[in-house]
């Protein structure tokens, strides 16, 4: 059965572009284009999409408010369509927070030539959409802070995500202690939605959550994100660790590479790191959490049924790269108790 396909969006330009990129699909079917929240609320109920393309920016109701309504109503894949701004950065992450799965940035100039550039990555989310398990985190509570009993530079937390990340990674690290050991992360985002990001998690998190800019030393209490357009190694200098980033090839499809964060962390820490790999599509991640199992770290997979797509995690899995196989909630916790148990270790 072809992937049924809705598309709203009150541009007529996007929806053309969109709707011939879905009609150029054998395994998809454009059932609807509509032009506002009114006319998509009655072809949801009519045409039973299995995935919404969604504009954020839309007149009348805007596309946050009929994500929400929908999420609550008739929960669906929805794909969101938005903009290269800090203004765009922001209502992208509330969707993901609201349940959208994934999103898709218009260029800020030469739209039509962009979104016609950006086809196989649309249908690649809309595959993804349409193979994910919608997640609902309206009304959820915060995660419990764990304690931890450590103090130190030598412990690091590597965690990976994608599709999904956005929203298991912080609910991970809003459950890390202030003086939590000091944390990197790669979560697959193109470039100028990374810092919003950076920022909305700090907001929350009782670490200090930045984007790397590189060259930094490494200190606990403080989390780092690759930006979206470098991969992020992490360096031994003397005593400490630091910060690089490079402007390299895709690796493993994707910049920043979960794989390379991980790959660099083995190099640098060994046995001293834990390796943490989230949701998300395709295999990022798996790699370099097996050669973290192989220097004996602690290595830690999202389980299925947490996952809004089981991907990299399954993989990593596969590949017998996991040490622990947890679901979201209880991710957290297990990763502070393993800080413990090392940091206990170390002790003389």
């Amino acid at each position: 059965m072809p992937i049924k396909v809705l598309v709203v969006d009150d541009s007529a330009l996007i929806r053309q572009i969109l709707s011939e990129i879905i009609k150029s699909e054998p395994d998809m079917q454009l059932v609807g284009a509509a032009p506002d929240a009114f006319v998509a609320k009655k072809m949801v109920l009519e045409k039973v999409p299995d995935v919404i393309t969604l504009d954020i920016e839309m007149p009348k109701v805007d596309g946050l408010r009929f994500l929400e309504v929908l999420m609550n109503a008739r929960p669906t894949p929805v794909v969101m369509i938005s903009t290269l701004t800090e203004k765009g950065a922001q209502a992208t992450l509330r969707s993901l927070e609201l349940g959208a799965i994934d999103f898709v940035a218009k260029p800020k100039i030469g739209v039509a030539e962009g979104m016609a550039a950006y086809h196989q990555l649309i249908v690649e989310k809309i595959r993804t959409a349409s193979n994910s398990k919608v997640k609902k985190s309206v009304g959820s509570t915060a995660p419990t802070v764990n304690k931890v009993s450590y103090s130190g530079t030598e412990k690091l937390i590597a965690i990976g995500a994608s599709t999904g990340g956005t929203e298991a990674i912080k609910e991970v690290l809003m459950s890390f202690p202030a003086n939590a050991p000091a944390t990197v992360i790669t979560q697959h985002m193109p470039p100028g939605f990374t810092s919003t990001y950076a920022r909305r998690l700090d907001s929350l998190c009782q670490i200090t959550v930045r984007e790397a800019s590189g060259g930094e030393r490494l200190l606990p209490g403080h989390a780092y994100l690759a930006p979206g357009d470098k991969h992020m190694e992490v360096e031994r200098s003397g005593a400490d660790y630091r910060i690089r980033l490079t402007d390299g090839e895709r690796v493993s499809g994707h910049k920043p590479s979960v794989d390379v964060l991980f790959g660099s962390i083995c190099k640098s820490a060994g046995s001293n790191a834990l390796g943490v790999l989230l949701t998300g599509m395709g295999s990022d991640g798996a790699r370099g959490l097996l050669e973290l199992f192989n220097e004996n770290c602690e290595t830690f997979c999202q389980d299925e049924a947490s996952c809004v797509v089981f991907g990299m995690p399954k993989v990593a899995i596969e590949k017998g790269a996991a040490k622990h196989v947890l679901p979201l909630d209880a991710m957290g916790k297990a990763i502070m108790q393993s800080v413990e148990k090392m940091a206990a270790g170390s002790r003389l």
